[in-house]
This record gives C-alpha cells, sequence and structure tokens, in this order.
C-alpha cells in the first residue's frame, strides 16, 4: 500500500460516457491505494439530455467539480467553441484538483479538450477506448487523444495493435477490455424488465400496455453529415412507425446536427402523431441495459449496437456510417439511410431472435483491472515514442 493514494480525476462530459466508466468508478472509489475526483461537465449536467449528473448522485459518487461548456446550436461552429470552453475551463479544474492522473472516455469533442487541459498543465492521461475505427469526426479525436494519452486502456487486441502502430510504447497498452460490457455482465444477473420504463421515466409519446414486443431506437447525428439529420432520422421514423411495433426511443446526444434530428422527430410526433413511439431523454444504465436486454431489437447508429449488443446478443440495425469500420459482430445488420431497408433488416432479425453472446469488447472485469493498473503502473509524463 501506498503511503498517499493516488488522486485520480476522471472527467464525464456526456450521457453515454458514463454507462462506459461507471465500472471503474466503482473499482477506483473502493481500492485502498487510490483517490477518486470525479468531474462532471458539459451536457452531462444539462436537463434537455436527461441530466445524467442526478443519476451519477443517485448511485453514490461524489461529485469533486461540475463544468459549464455547451454552447447552443448544436452545429460545427458551436461544438468547436465548446471543446475551446472546455480546455479553459477544464485547465482550472485540474489546477486546483492537482490529479496524480486524467482519464478520458472515447472519443466526443468534450474528449479533445479534457486532453489538451491535462496535457498542457503537465498531468499524465488515461485514455479509455482508443484504438478503435469508426466514420465522421469521431475517429480524428480518438485518434489524436490517443497521441496527447499516457496510458491506454483498449477494448480489444486489434485496437492495443493500432495504438501501438502509431507510435505508442507497448507497454503504455493494456487491454482491459471496455468498462461499460461490466454493467452489460452486472445486468445479466437479474434481466427481468421490473418497472414499467414509461412510468419510471416519463417522457413523451404513445403508451402500450404489453411489453412482450418492442424495439429500441437510438439514432445521433453524424458530424459530418450533419446537414442531412433531419432527412436521416425522418427515414427511420418512417420505418419505425411501419413496423407496427412498440419502440422507445432515446433523445440524440448533443452533436452537430443534434438540432436537425430533434427537429424531425418532434416535427414527426406532432404532423404524425405515431401510435407506436415513445420517446425518453435518459435512464440509469442498468434500467436502459435491461430495456434493451429485453427488446426484440436495437434500431440506429449508437455504439451500443456493436458494443454492449454483442455481449447480450441482441439483434441490431445499424443504420448509416456513424460506425463505420468499428468491429462488429453477426447481430448487427448494417443499411443505408432508407426506410425500406431499415424495415426489412428489421423483419429479418425478428425471425432470427437472439444471437449468442460475444466477448469480443470484454468479459466484464474491465473496470478491476483499470484501477488495479492505475493503482501500480508508472505515471512519466515524458512519452517514449516508438517509430
Amino acid at each position: 500500500m501506498s503511503l498517499t493514494p493516488r488522486k485520480i480525476c476522471v472527467v464525464i462530459t456526456a450521457r453515454p460516457s458514463y454507462s462506459r466508466i461507471m465500472s471503474a468508478l466503482r473499482a477506483i472509489q473502493r481500492h485502498r491505494d487510490l483517490e477518486l475526483q470525479l468531474v462532471v461537465a458539459a451536457s452531462a449536467l444539462l436537463d434537455r439530455y436527461g441530466k445524467t449528473v442526478e443519476i451519477i448522485e443517485q448511485d453514490g459518487f461524489k461529485i469533486a467539480e461540475r463544468v459549464y461548456m455547451i454552447l447552443e446550436g448544436g452545429n460545427l461552429v458551436t461544438s468547436a467553441k465548446s471543446t475551446g470552453l472546455g480546455i479553459v475551463e477544464l485547465a482550472t479544474v485540474f489546477d486546483n484538483l492537482r490529479p496524480d492522473v486524467v482519464i478520458t472516455i472515447a472519443d466526443r469533442f468534450e474528449t479533445m479538450a479534457t486532453a489538451v487541459a491535462a496535457s498542457y498543465t503537465n498531468i499524465p492521461v488515461a485514455h479509455i477506448q482508443g484504438g478503435e475505427v469508426t466514420g465522421s469526426i469521431d475517429e480524428k479525436v480518438r485518434h489524436a487523444v490517443t497521441k496527447l494519452s499516457n496510458v491506454h486502456f483498449v477494448s480489444h487486441d486489434k485496437a492495443a495493435e493500432r495504438v501501438i502502430k502509431m507510435g505508442e510504447d507497448h507497454s503504455t497498452v493494456f487491454v482491459t477490455g471496455c468498462p461499460s460490457i461490466d454493467l452489460a455482465a452486472e445486468m445479466l444477473k437479474d434481466p427481468l424488465l421490473d418497472f414499467d420504463p414509461i412510468k419510471e421515466y416519463d417522457g413523451v409519446g404513445a403508451t402500450f400496455d404489453n411489453l412482450d414486443d418492442y424495439v429500441v431506437v437510438m439514432q445521433h447525428p453524424v458530424t459530418t453529415e450533419y446537414e442531412a439529420s433531419r432527412q436521416h432520422v425522418t427515414e427511420t421514423l418512417h420505418a419505425v412507425k411501419e413496423l407496427n411495433i412498440p419502440a422507445f426511443w432515446f433523445w440524440p446526444n448533443v452533436d452537430a446536427g443534434t438540432d436537425g434530428t430533434s427537429g424531425g422527430i418532434r416535427a414527426f410526433r406532432e404532423n404524425d402523431q405515431p401510435r407506436n413511439m415513445h420517446f425518453f431523454k435518459n435512464m440509469a444504465p442498468l434500467d436502459f441495459l435491461k430495456l434493451l436486454y429485453n427488446s426484440r431489437c436495437l434500431l440506429g447508429n449508437s455504439s451500443v449496437g456493436v458494443r454492449e449488443c454483442a455481449f447480450l446478443g441482441v439483434s441490431v440495425v445499424n443504420i448509416g456510417t456513424r460506425q463505420a469500420g468499428r468491429e462488429r459482430c453477426r447481430n448487427v445488420i448494417d443499411v443505408d439511410y432508407d426506410r425500406n431497408q431499415i424495415v426489412a433488416a428489421t423483419h429479418r432479425h425478428l425471425q432470427n431472435g437472439r444471437y449468442p453472446s460475444d466477448p469480443i469488447y470484454g468479459d466484464g472485469l474491465a473496470g478491476d483491472r483499470i484501477a488495479d493498473l492505475l493503482s501500480t503502473i508508472p505515471l512519466n509524463i515524458e512519452k517514449r515514442l516508438v517509430y
């Protein structure tokens, strides 16, 4: 046991970031050689995106700092400016907290702000989910954060190979699995849908008497295609209406194009008045996984489809380019932004049923691995790059 626990600062900036790090937060919190400093920022603080901060507090985590950094507008300019504002605010936070290492998660634009602010204040950065390949601006951000990071906790062997090929020292790259799979494994111990989603989380839209047969929809704007975001989501809305199966639909993330996606949903809801759709802002991570596991299929473009759904064996209709290049399993059917393709792929899945579990993104033990590594590995600020 070290005389002074290492201070581990984790920055959560969005709804998906929390589920991707929750098990590691628990493991860090209970580790005798570590001290958790939790910073909640960006859309994780905002009501319109489900106020993830309240769920975090309900789960018993103490928040060290809150950082408001999101500018309204939902376009490329506001994303860039929000990143800049995040650098300014987070630099002050890190100067106050003086952590031994900062953990940043995945590939969102706020992740870039975390990595830059920590790097320029000479604080080692640990990156979770580096080395993966996707479409859009996310891949550029992910790889840029890799180059700003000192330690890499990756989901699988292929991701590790990519990080090393980018010039990172192999001794700093660890295949831990993805912490989001830890939650999926925990949920499987008690997978029964033991709550009424509408009564528990309110939302808007149609109500359903029977929850034995439903789908889940999560569709976000694609940054490099943000001008077409309303057109893209409209195709999915028509497809889901045509399927005539109850659908629980989750609000889009705060990205360039989010106003187009959310505007398309609102217009469709008001004009077409679909009787098979109910819309939510957010849901506690384990409740969401229960809802997902008991569904017939996930439609949309969320990374949940290729990560958690692979482990859970849930059928996925992946729409468009947002997950292009990411490793996927048999449970995923890829389609274009086309209502006919979406309907046809969903019907195929409804006939196939559940798929075998595939641990491609982890085995459910990532959080403990990450905490143990954080307590022992060297945290030198100098990076030895290998080219």
